[in-house]
């Protein structure tokens, strides 16, 4: 139906990693430490999906009122390393009634500067 406008972020930093652990309690050394990440075999640290969903969820709060969000859910499809920089696209794709309320359904993809998607999913706002 129609496009929203995309949402470029600035570069994922380690810095932001580690401030995230803290905020959000996930500790999990894969997130913040070089050598455990590589010895789990990431070459170094990845980024919390649940950082990559809230960016995306940041999206959404920026084209509709936060508070007309119904439903949100994604999907991870690849790890987000520091240095990446990443795209936040959505789309309408429809409009449905449900409990008395008239809503569009649309869908929001996170992908990185070369094309590589992060994350898929899909939302349903109040009109």
């Amino acid at each position: 139906m129609s496009d929203l406008t995309a949402i470029h972020k600035p570069e994922i930093t380690h810095t932001q990693l580690v401030k995230y652990a803290g905020a959000s309690g996930d500790f999990n050394p894969i997130h913040t430490v070089v050598p455990v990440g590589e010895k789990a075999g990431l070459d170094g640290v990845i980024a919390h999906g649940m950082l990559i969903m809230g960016m995306a969820g940041e999206a959404l709060a920026d084209w509709f009122p936060r508070k007309n969000l119904r439903k949100f859910k994604v999907r991870f499809s690849k790890m987000t390393r520091p240095g990446e920089k990443l795209t936040i696209e959505g789309k309408v794709t429809g409009e449905r009634m449900e409990e008395d309320e008239k809503r569009l359904t649309g869908e929001v993809s996170v992908k990185n500067e070369a094309g590589q998607l992060k994350l898929s999913g899909q939302f349903e706002v109040k009109i």
